[in-house]
């Protein structure tokens, strides 16, 4: 199936770190500073939000691989912004460039890899492993 998909397709998402978004309320560290955990998935949120409104209907991404660092740290009351750009297409494999910054500074990047699925196919499987 053709899923019209192109090269340098990008999107980017923003949120206000709050005191539930750190560290230290995620459970990820002891620090009053904007998670990895998060950072990773706004980055995802960002990859996602580039390719799947163009899917065509009953097909969405889902994520399978992350190479990302985190290089620097957020406050709480800044705010965060991820980018992510389709850079490689391989069938149904899809490879993001994915940055993160907030308002001073670049503060993640890396590859995040994402797969095309059908979601009634996606969802009978894993509805079928959570009967076994």
């Amino acid at each position: 199936m053709e899923f019209n998909l192109t090269i340098g397709q990008q999107a980017k998402v923003e949120l206000m770190v709050q005191q539930k978004d750190t560290a230290e309320a995620f459970g990820s560290g002891g620090v009053k500073v904007f998670a990895t955990p998060l950072m990773i998935g706004l980055m995802e949120n960002a990859a996602l939000k580039a390719v799947d409104p163009t899917l065509p209907e009953g097909f969405a991404t889902v994520g399978t691989h992350l190479d990302v660092k985190h290089i620097a740290a957020t406050p709480i009351g800044m705010k965060a912004t991820a980018i992510a750009e389709l850079i490689e297409i391989d069938g149904k494999r899809l490879v993001f460039k994915v940055e993160a910054f907030d308002e001073v500074e670049k503060i993640g990047e890396g590859l995040h890899e994402r797969y095309v699925i059908n979601m009634d196919k996606f969802l009978s499987k894993v509805n079928e492993k959570g009967t076994k």
